[in-house]
């Protein structure tokens, strides 16, 4: 198996672990003209490298570029303002009622699960944003890509 082809599989693989269900098809080129294999990967590799060069993007580094951070670090921002926020709703409400210690606590509590719920989406959204990103670089490649081995005699699909 060559390196180019290594390459390629390892990308793919790389692909599935970090991004799950996306999947960044490959075409398939079929020889029409009559195209030896060994051709055939020679002209994978040109178009490869012409592709690469005439769109700027390299399928390899698409598949090492991380996804969004998560976790406790991430939306704390949005936490901290929502407790904040309830706090002091809670406690307007709770001087009214005559205790706005317990008003300020309950509100807290209720602001920090709004906070982290809008950290979940804030989250949310930035995956799909970045998954919507690399799926377009990867199908600008992969058109670049099917161009050049359509110029070379090959039917793309």
């Amino acid at each position: 198996m060559n390196t180019y082809r290594k390459c390629c599989i390892c990308a793919a693989i790389v692909n599935g672990v970090l991004f799950g269900s996306v999947v960044h098809a490959r075409p398939v080129a079929y020889p029409a003209k009559g195209q030896s294999q060994n051709q055939q990967q020679q002209d994978e590799g040109a178009c490869y490298s012409w592709a690469k060069s005439n769109t700027g993007i390299d399928p390899a580094a698409v598949a090492a570029t991380p996804p969004p951070p998560s976790g406790p670090t991430v939306g704390g921002g949005e936490r901290l303002r929502g407790a904040a926020r309830g706090a002091a709703g809670g406690a307007a409400i709770g001087a009214i009622a005559g205790d706005a210690g317990k008003g300020a606590a309950i509100g807290a509590v209720g602001g920090t699960m709004v906070g982290g719920a809008r950290a979940r989406n804030n989250q949310q959204a930035a995956a799909a944003n970045s998954q919507a990103q690399t799926q377009g670089a990867m199908d600008t490649f992969y058109r670049a890509w099917g161009a050049c081995m359509s110029g070379r005699g090959y039917t793309v699909k």
